[in-house]
């Protein structure tokens, strides 16, 4: 049988020959309860995310005896019942918090508002050790603020508050003394402390604890019941600072022993601050001694001084910032300035206002192309050119100002200028007139400009291109999975060659799937990495913002109601770093995925070269695409991961230097799943589907200029 000490449980491994024969007389014993409810704990530590690892689900059951209860309790082992224990304290503490705040040893004095602080560091997990003190005992009037029972009257505090922690965990090693200390038999007590939290009623006591924490510099708390009172001293950072905050001087403690209260009491008045204390408790100091038996104080006072000295030690043991000082944490103060929130409306339904019109005043044709060119598309919307026109020309140039991370090497801008020209082109040509092209890199402050000049001729082929110009628009809802037709796939192969560019048509599921996971595992780094985060939430357009001219208006991302609710979350820079912090945020790829499963197909434009040149003419190949897809009656929504423009593992660096060997391994696998030849460069992938309608079109800035050249 274990020892029949009535304070002290006994923790018993069947696994030890003589624990299991204290086992078998225990649960003979009539006189014993028996309580087991492993299974229900083993099933839930079994469905826990992430899964527990083979030695924790391996790790055998121990039987605790609680003699003051006369009861045998069957629990998982010490660590598996840690992990599960604590499993929702994640992530506001994680692992590798949880696990440095375990080794914590931690000592409190005074067990009547210190009971709470016990308890709650227990519950949370936040020490590993705690000394318990106080050489008083429960009493009726206790029972106000300190959560014990009727069965606890006459019961030493200390020894109360360590039996409520070995029921929350028996693991966890708990010293307590009944005895209290004196001034000349601290070391015991203090020797090997973290942290020192110090709840005692004695002025000299109080002192000689300080003193005895600052000669081994050891952090002391204090939490006062009374507007939330709470006091850090950190003689672990400077231990030549004066106890008290130095509001006693240099007083010595033994001066205090004796004095009766009204001695005392301009020393207590010093210490706590007449003009802090709130009225109500100004005035039942008052009437100590007369109408009232002793300080009075309410538990939920109680109960928000040990929070906040749960998240002082949480600091001390994390390292993060903590200085000494005093503070306060008004619960009544604070619900007196209560003010009724501000509502964030969702964004209104309904289409933007049409773009300004074009009037160069260099007649129909200059607008018409200039009017085309605007409506290309752009990575983020964006924009990124410069337009110039004359009365027999259109130059269009890439404008370094409106170029991103992601756009390495003005690759993107690249692009969406091709995608400019091939408009103009387009406009040019339904207004019978034809267009000379040339291509000049660098120009000057420009990385890259197109020219066209016009003169009048025929090209009927691009002319039939000019209504799907202002059709053809970003469709990010999901689709229905509906097979893409072969002749579909033949015809965009077709459209592709015509601008001496390549497609690859992944239709199959399963390959779709894969390519999901590539761009979502990219999409969550793309979060995590503060400058592509930034830069990705700049884009976001809410309505009536300025400059809305630019950028993704956000009731055209095709989200729900839930999901919109969430995106201010994740603008959030300090919210991403966290998940960032802990390896976590795979939930940030999951509205990439989705869509992108929920795909006809993935349309990967390519070309042969890695100039900018090549890359605009790959602009002009992908809207040619884009419209003969919506010509077919789908929904085209263009995909751009963070690694699609960046050619070497220095730009992948530049891109994301904490990630860049995941964005190589992504990079590598999507252009695998796409067959990318040698030389031969990516310039967009587009999603296809069966979709509904676009939500609204995007809006495009309006600003050119003209010479009379």
């Amino acid at each position: 049988m274990p020892a029949l000490d009535a304070n002290h449980i006994s923790i018993l491994d069947p696994q030890n020959p003589a624990d299991a024969e204290s086992l078998e007389a225990l649960l003979r014993d009539p006189t014993v309860n028996t309580v087991d409810t492993w299974a229900d704990q083993f099933a839930a530590l079994a469905e826990l995310r992430p899964a527990p690892t083979s030695d924790l689900l391996d790790e055998p059951a121990r039987w605790v005896y609680y003699p003051w209860r006369a009861t045998v309790l069957k629990l998982l082992g010490p660590r598996s019942y840690r992990r599960l224990r604590l499993d929702r304290n994640r992530h506001l503490a994680t692992s590798g918090e949880q696990d440095r705040l375990g080794r914590l040893r931690i000592g409190i004095v005074g067990l009547s508002s210190g009971h709470l602080i016990a308890h709650s560091l227990a519950v949370a997990g936040f020490c590993g050790e705690l000394r318990l003190t106080d050489f008083d005992t429960l009493g009726v009037s206790n029972l106000n603020r300190i959560p014990a029972t009727v069965f606890d009257i006459g019961l030493n505090k200390a020894t109360a508050a360590m039996r409520r922690i070995a029921e929350l965990d028996p693991y966890l090693l708990v010293r307590h003394s009944s005895a209290g200390l004196s001034a000349d038999a601290l070391a015991p007590f203090l020797d090997g402390l973290d942290v020192l939290v110090e709840q005692c009623d004695s002025l000299e006591m109080k002192l000689h604890l300080r003193h005895g924490a600052r000669a081994r510099g050891i952090p002391v708390l204090m939490a006062t019941s009374d507007r939330g009172l709470i006091d850090v001293e950190r003689f672990d950072i400077d231990p030549t600072r004066p106890v008290f905050h130095g509001l006693l001087g240099d007083i010595d403690p033994d001066a205090m022993a004796g004095l009766p209260i009204a001695q005392k009491l301009p020393y207590l008045m010093q210490v706590f601050d007449p003009a802090r204390v709130s009225p109500r408790m100004g005035a039942s100091l008052l009437e100590v001694g007369r109408t009232l038996s002793a300080w009075p104080q309410l538990v939920g006072d109680v109960t928000v001084g040990a929070a906040t000295v749960l998240e002082a030690i949480r600091r001390i043991g994390l390292d993060e910032p903590l200085a000494s000082g005093r503070t306060q944490v008004d619960i009544g103060g604070l619900l007196g300035e209560l003010a009724e929130p501000t509502r964030a409306d969702p964004p209104a339904d309904g289409a933007l206002p049409p773009s300004p019109a074009v009037a160069t005043g260099l007649g129909q044709v200059v607008d018409a192309a200039v009017a085309a060119a605007i409506r290309a598309p752009s990575g983020g919307n964006s924009q990124p050119w410069h337009i110039a026109a004359t009365a027999d020309s259109v130059v269009i140039g890439i404008d370094p100002a409106r170029t991103s991370t992601m756009d390495v090497g003005f690759r993107g801008s690249a692009v969406a200028i091709g995608a400019a020209a091939f408009n103009a082109r387009v406009a040019a040509a339904a207004n019978g007139f034809a267009t000379d092209v040339t291509y000049t890199e660098p120009a000057g402050e420009s990385p890259l400009q197109i020219a066209l000049r016009l003169r009048p001729g025929a090209d009927p082929e691009l002319a039939r291109c000019y209504p799907g110009i202002f059709e053809r628009e970003t469709n990010r809802h999901r689709g229905t999975g509906a097979p893409l037709p072969p002749e579909v796939s033949e015809t965009l192969a077709r459209v592709a060659q015509q601008h001496d560019a390549r497609v690859h048509v992944m239709v199959d599921h399963d390959e779709i799937a894969r390519t999901a996971t590539v761009f979502a595992d990219a999409d969550r780094i793309r979060y995590l990495t503060p400058t592509l985060h930034r830069e990705m939430i700049s884009e976001l357009r809410w309505p009536g913002d300025d400059g809305s001219d630019f950028g993704i208006d956000v009731r055209s991302l095709g989200l729900d109601s839930g999901d919109l609710a969430v995106l201010p979350l994740l603008r959030r820079t300090d919210v991403v770093a966290a998940l960032d912090d802990w390896d976590a945020g795979s939930v940030l790829g999951d509205d990439t995925s989705g869509r992108m499963r929920s795909s006809s197909a993935i349309v990967t434009v390519m070309i042969r070269g890695a100039a900018l040149s090549d890359f605009a003419r790959g602009g002009a190949a992908v809207v040619a695409v884009w419209m003969a897809a919506q010509d077919a009656g789908l929904a085209v929504q263009p995909m751009s991961p963070p690694f699609l423009y960046a050619h070497t593992g220095t730009e992948l660096g530049e891109l994301s230097g904490k990630y860049a060997d995941e964005l190589r391994r992504l990079q590598d696998t999507f252009h695998a799943l796409t067959s990318k030849g040698p030389g031969e460069a990516v310039v967009l992938a587009l999603r296809i589907s069966d979709a509904p309608p676009a939500s609204v079109p995007s809006r495009r800035s309006t600003a050119f200029e003209v010479s009379a050249g």
